[in-house]
């Protein structure tokens, strides 16, 4: 067994999972995404986004709302949302 067929075992476990639980695998993406945000201090923020619709996608969690959040139109949540605790950027190092 080598490599790509790991790989595959462990992406074809992470859907499983993300059928069972899609509003965890939810959370995860977006956890995953905002410490993403935070380390490069937003700066690839619309890239982050992009990444993460496309693992919502790829999970089929996609049309899944985050529960406690109000889509507004074109799919974002909007402004009556909670989006939980935003991550601060630390102090930039050269």
């Amino acid at each position: 067994m080598g490599l790509k067929d790991s790989i595959k075992g462990l992406v074809d476990k992470g859907k499983a999972y993300a059928e069972k639980n899609p509003d965890k695998a939810d959370r995860f993406v977006d956890k995953a995404g905002d410490a993403a945000d935070a380390r490069t201090g937003g700066k690839y923020a619309q890239h982050v986004d992009k990444v993460q619709d496309a693992a919502k996608k790829h999970l089929g969690t996609a049309d899944n709302p985050v529960p406690g959040t109000t889509p507004a139109p074109g799919g974002q949540p909007g402004p009556e949302s909670d989006p939980g605790p935003q991550a601060q950027p630390g102090p930039r190092t050269p």
